[in-house]
């Protein structure tokens, strides 16, 4: 009798006594999969990979070995799940009895294989892997492969953790050694998704991690370059510096400078500006469209430049203006003598709250962006393209909340960066109404968690995370929901628009 088929009461050919799921290993993912609620779904990270009974032994190794994985479901036509062929498989039923590579994998295959839907939860996947002393487990819903859960995805679960990457970063030698920790971050956003995190803790993670490979990145350009001939400071704006990055993020930062710095001076933070941006775009971090990084001169200035760009901006607020003060007001400190932005910060928001000229043009500008609602209640969609139909959950979505949200921290003088803290400290500050603060944190929870959702979707799919989101993707429950968060943000838009001084 098969070994597979008695898998309830016996071993299972796809692992050896001396290499089954030892409990010690696994241990820190029990704790994981029992804290939160994983389900085989969720524990998923990549879409299934099958061949069919006709495929040779040696066509199956070869797609095992250019997709790095172990094990492959064997499918008819139609999609239905038949067979499971693992490395093991070819190793002791090929090679070890002198088979040749044009075998079909029918011959060599464990048929109806044993499998779980993908509602099981984690913690169940678990003991069923352990009892059964199993290594791979096809997941099936229907009687299709939905894909398959190994012994390294269940240790996955505690091993991608932010926390772990940190630590990897700020010890690693060299760039190469940071790629393949911030590699991990889709898996990690997927996992935080599926253990049904906040999104102000997932964003937050996330970007801790670029925190941590941003120093990282000085200490070694130091480490080359010798110590700073005068302190410094290198800051993050947009994502970054909100502490909202997601799966999709490319790099803003800037320089300020100690007002001692020197003509040549200038060279040294030059090259050390270079070094840490290369670094960031080869772990992930792309360059800015925009240039707005500290590699452009114009992002690379003493102190008292600085102080210069906020005055002159506040004196005449062209849309330039606008665009360079919204970004400015989102930085915060990542490396360096944080007293060189401190005073800086202080000074700038109370000589623009005090621009009434200033606030309004500010204003004016965060309303340019609506949210992704039309008339009579309807999402408001891209019209063109490959996203046609979709919402920019990211343009129509967060970004007019985050503009909110930096309007109110502007007028109350806030020094919080991060959208979701100011919104709150703006309620508490009674720039606006306690239940409006409320109502657009739920608003924006919803919208971002939504965002996050989408792009975990994608990246369990195999694909690369964006930002345009079908709203054939969500249940009528969350479509209704979402209409009514962009109701809630068009509502507070209005409000401010009404409330904002006239321009003259």
């Amino acid at each position: 009798m098969d070994e597979h088929k008695t898998a309830l009461t016996g071993p299972l050919h796809t692992v050896h006594s001396k290499d089954i799921l030892k409990r010690e290993a696994l241990a820190p993912a029990a704790r994981a999969l029992l804290s939160h609620a994983y389900t085989a779904h969720d524990l998923i990270t990549r879409a299934p990979l099958s061949c069919t009974p006709e495929t040779t032994a040696g066509e199956a190794a070869r797609t095992m070995r250019d997709a790095h994985v172990s094990s492959l479901g064997v499918v008819e036509t139609g999609g239905k799940l038949v067979g499971l062929i693992t490395i093991r498989d070819l190793v002791s039923r090929v090679l070890a009895e002198g088979r040749s590579p044009d075998t079909p994998v029918r011959d060599i295959m464990t048929p109806d294989p044993i499998t779980l839907p993908s509602s099981a939860l984690g913690v169940d996947i678990l003991n069923f892997m352990l009892r059964n002393k199993v290594g791979h487990l096809p997941i099936s819903n229907d009687g299709k492969l939905d894909g398959m859960i190994t012994q390294t995805d269940l240790i996955r679960v505690n091993a991608t953790n932010a926390a772990t990457l940190v630590h990897e970063i700020t010890v690693a030698q060299d760039v190469p050694t940071m790629i393949v920790a911030t590699s991990s971050i889709p898996d990690l956003l997927v996992k935080l998704v599926a253990g049904h995190q906040g999104h102000e803790v997932v964003t937050r993670f996330i970007t801790d991690i670029a925190d941590a490979v941003t120093r990282r990145l000085l200490m070694l350009a130091e480490q080359e370059l010798g110590p700073a001939p005068v302190p410094y400071l290198w800051l993050a704006c947009g994502s970054q510096g909100r502490q909202e990055q997601t799966g999709l993020s490319d790099q803003d930062n800037c320089l300020f400078l100690d007002d001692a710095v020197s003509t040549a001076d200038m060279t040294y933070f030059e090259r050390l500006a270079r070094i840490v941006s290369d670094g960031l775009n080869a772990s992930g971090y792309v360059y800015c469209p925009g240039d707005m990084m500290a590699t452009n001169s114009r992002w690379r200035q003493p102190v008292r430049i600085w102080r210069q760009y906020f005055h002159s901006w506040a004196a005449k607020p062209n849309p330039e203006a606008q665009m360079l003060a919204s970004v400015m007001f989102d930085l915060r400190p990542v490396g360096g003598t944080i007293g060189l932005h401190k005073t800086l910060q202080v000074e700038t928001l109370k000589a623009a709250s005090e621009n009434s000229i200033f606030v309004a043009h500010m204003i004016a500008n965060s309303l340019k962006h609506r949210p992704a609602l039309g008339f009579i209640r309807q999402f408001s969609t891209v019209r063109s393209g490959t996203y046609r139909n979709h919402i920019d959950m990211k343009l129509n979505g967060v970004i007019p909340i985050t503009d909110l949200a930096r309007i109110y921290a502007l007028q109350a003088r806030l020094p919080e960066v991060n959208t979701r803290a100011r919104l709150l400290a703006a309620g508490q500050a009674g720039i606006i109404s306690a239940s409006g603060a409320h109502d657009l944190v739920q608003a924006y929870d919803l919208i971002a968690r939504l965002r996050l959702e989408h792009q975990a979707r994608l990246i369990r799919s195999g694909d690369k995370p964006n930002n345009y989101l079908d709203p054939v993707e969500l249940s009528n429950f969350q479509r209704n929901h979402l209409r009514n968060a962009f109701m809630v943000v068009r509502t507070m838009q209005s409000a401010l628009g009404q409330g904002k001084s006239a321009l003259t």
